[in-house]
C-alpha cells in the first residue's frame, strides 16, 4: 500500500490539475467563439502557417531540461542556474536567427498555386512579431520547472488561467478594432508575458550571476532524446497545416487550425492533467516494480474513464457545436473535427505510456517512437495529397490510433503490463461511451431545431454513461464520485 503522502499528493495534484485545465477549457471555449466569430479562416490560416516555427523554436529553447530536471534524484540552485541562462542564449540566438528566416518563410508559401488569392506581403514582419515569444518565454523556463518538480499543480494553474484571460480579452479587443491576425499574434505574445511574470512571482527560486554549464552538460545525455521529441511531435502536430499551406489555400490551413483547436482544447486538458501529475508521481514509485504497474494502471484506467466519452463525446457534438458558436463561416471546419476528435482519445493515453517510459529513463524509446509516427505521417499525407484534404486528415488520424500499439508494447517492456490487462483496463469505458452515443442517436434522430438536438445529446449521453458505469459497478467510477463527495478513498 502507497504511505499517505503519495496517495494525498496524487489527490491533490489530479484535483488541482483538473480544476485548473477545465476553467482553462472553459476559458478557451469562450474567448475562441468570440474570436472565431470576429475572425476569418484566412486570418486563423495565416498564424497557422508560421506557428510551427514558434513551437519549434521554443523546443530547442527549452531542450528538454524541465524533464530532465524533474527526473534528477537530487537537485540544486546550479541545476536550475545553468536552465535559467542556457535558455536565454538560446532565446536569443533563435530569434535572430529566425529573424532573417522570415523572408524565406514566406517566399516557401508563396510557391503555392493558391497564393495569388491572398496578401501574404504581411507575413515576413508578423513571423517576426510572433517569435518574440520565445524570448519572454526564455525567462520563465527555469521557474516553471521548479514548479512542475515540487508539483505545486494549484499555482500553475492560477497562473495559466490569469494567463489566458489577459492576452485573450486583449486579443478578442484587437480583433474588433480589425487588427486580425495581428491580434491572435499579440494574444500568443501576451500569454507568454504573463506566464513569465507568474512564474517568477509563484516560485521561490532566483537566478544568479554564479553561471556553469556544467549542469548542462550533465543532463544532456538525457534531455537531448526528450528535445528531439518534441521538435518531432510538433512537427507531427503541424505536418497537416505545413502541406496544407504549401499546396492548398490559407483558408483550408485556417478551417484546419480551427478543427484542431478546438480538438486540441479536449484533449490538452486531459493531457495536461495527466502530465502535471503522472510523471511526478510514477518516478517516486518506479523503483518498486508491482507497485509501478499498479499505479500505473489505476491511471489508465482513470484516463479511459473520462477520455473515451469526452473526445468521442466532441466529435459526436462537434456539427452543432461549430453551427452554433462560430457559425456557418466555419462549416468546412466540421467534417475536419470530426475525423480528429474520433481518433483524439488515443493522445491522453499515450502521453500517459510515454510518462511511465520517462520514469524508467527510456528516453530513446520515446525519441524513436516519435520519429517514426512522423514519418509514418509525412509519407501517408504526402501520398494523400491528390485525393483531398479530408483523406489527408483521415490517414493521419489513422495513424496516431495505430501507434497507440506502439506505446502499449514499450509499457509492457518496461511494466509487464499486458496487452490483455491494457484492454481489459480501457475496453469498457470505450464500449459504453460508444454505446451511449448511439443509443443518443437514435433517440435525437428527428429533431430538428440545432440547440435542442445539442442539449439533448449532450444530456442523455452524460445520463447514459453515468448510468451503465453505475450499474456495472465501475470501481473508478465510485472512487470518483466518492472523492467527489470528500469521503474516503481507497489505495492506489
Amino acid at each position: 500500500m502507497e504511505d499517505n503522502s503519495l496517495k494525498g499528493k496524487t489527490a491533490k495534484g489530479f484535483m488541482w490539475s483538473s480544476i485548473g485545465y477545465g476553467i482553462q477549457l472553459l476559458i478557451g471555449v469562450i474567448f475562441g467563439i468570440y474570436l472565431a466569430r470576429l475572425l476569418s479562416p484566412s486570418d486563423y490560416g495565416m498564424i497557422g502557417l508560421i506557428q510551427i516555427f514558434g513551437l519549434i523554436a521554443s523546443t530547442l529553447q527549452d531542450s528538454g531540461f524541465r524533464i530532465a530536471l524533474a527526473n534528477r534524484k537530487e537537485i540544486k540552485h546550479e541545476d536550475y542556474n545553468a536552465v535559467f541562462w542556457f535558455n536565454v542564449c538560446i532565446g536569443i540566438t533563435l530569434y535572430i536567427v529566425l529573424y532573417f528566416l522570415a523572408p524565406y518563410i514566406t517566399s516557401f508559401y508563396q510557391q503555392s498555386e493558391f497564393a495569388s488569392r491572398y496578401n501574404l506581403t504581411d507575413l515576413t514582419p508578423l513571423a517576426r512579431y510572433f517569435f518574440l515569444g520565445f524570448v519572454i518565454s526564455s525567462l520563465g523556463m527555469a521557474h516553471c520547472a521548479y514548479l512542475f518538480r515540487t508539483l505545486q499543480v494549484k499555482q500553475k494553474a492560477i497562473i495559466t488561467m490569469s494567463s489566458l484571460c489577459i492576452s485573450n480579452i486583449v486579443g478578442i479587443a484587437m480583433a474588433y478594432l480589425g487588427y486580425a491576425y495581428w491580434g491572435l499574434a499579440t494574444q500568443s505574445l501576451l500569454f507568454s508575458l504573463c506566464n513569465t511574470i507568474l512564474f517568477w512571482y509563484f516560485s521561490k527560486w532566483r537566478p544568479n550571476f554564479n553561471i556553469s554549464f556544467k549542469p548542462i552538460k550533465d543532463m544532456f545525455g538525457f534531455s537531448s532524446k526528450l528535445l528531439i521529441t518534441d521538435i518531432c511531435t510538433h512537427t507531427n502536430n503541424n505536418i497537416v497545416a505545413i502541406i496544407l499551406g504549401r499546396f492548398f489555400s490559407i483558408s483550408d490551413v485556417g478551417n484546419f487550425s480551427q478543427a484542431q483547436k478546438w480538438t486540441n482544447m479536449g484533449s490538452n486538458m486531459l493531457v495536461g492533467t495527466i502530465k502535471e501529475v503522472a510523471q511526478p508521481v510514477l518516478r517516486e514509485v518506479s523503483e518498486d516494480c508491482e507497485r509501478h504497474k499498479r499505479v500505473f494502471r489505476k491511471m489508465l484506467r482513470l484516463t479511459a474513464f473520462i477520455t473515451f466519452p469526452a473526445m468521442l463525446g466532441l466529435s459526436f457534438i462537434s456539427r452543432e457545436f461549430i453551427l452554433i458558436t462560430i457559425k456557418e463561416q466555419w462549416l468546412e471546419s466540421i467534417e475536419l473535427m470530426q475525423i480528429l476528435c474520433a481518433g483524439a482519445f488515443t493522445i491522453p493515453i499515450q502521453h500517459l505510456c510515454l510518462n511511465l517510459v520517462i520514469t524508467k529513463e527510456r528516453s530513446d524509446l520515446v525519441m524513436w517512437s516519435t520519429i517514426l509516427t512522423g514519418l509514418s505521417q509525412i509519407v501517408g499525407i504526402l501520398l494523400a495529397i491528390p485525393h483531398g484534404i479530408y483523406t489527408m486528415v483521415c490517414i493521419y488520424t489513422l495513424i496516431n490510433i495505430a501507434w497507440l500499439g506502439i506505446w502499449l508494447y514499450f509499457t509492457k517492456k518496461e511494466i509487464g503490463l499486458r496487452f490483455r490487462e491494457a484492454f481489459i483496463d480501457m475496453a469498457p469505458y470505450a464500449f459504453v461511451a460508444a454505446g451511449s452515443m448511439t443509443a443518443t442517436y437514435y433517440i435525437t434522430s428527428g429533431i430538428e431545431n440545432l440547440y435542442f438536438l445539442f442539449i439533448a445529446k449532450v444530456a442523455l449521453t452524460a445520463t447514459f454513461y453515468t448510468f451503465f458505469m453505475w450499474v456495472s459497478g465501475s470501481v473508478t467510477f465510485k472512487e470518483c464520485i466518492n472523492f467527489i463527495l470528500k469521503r474516503n478513498t481507497k489505495s492506489l
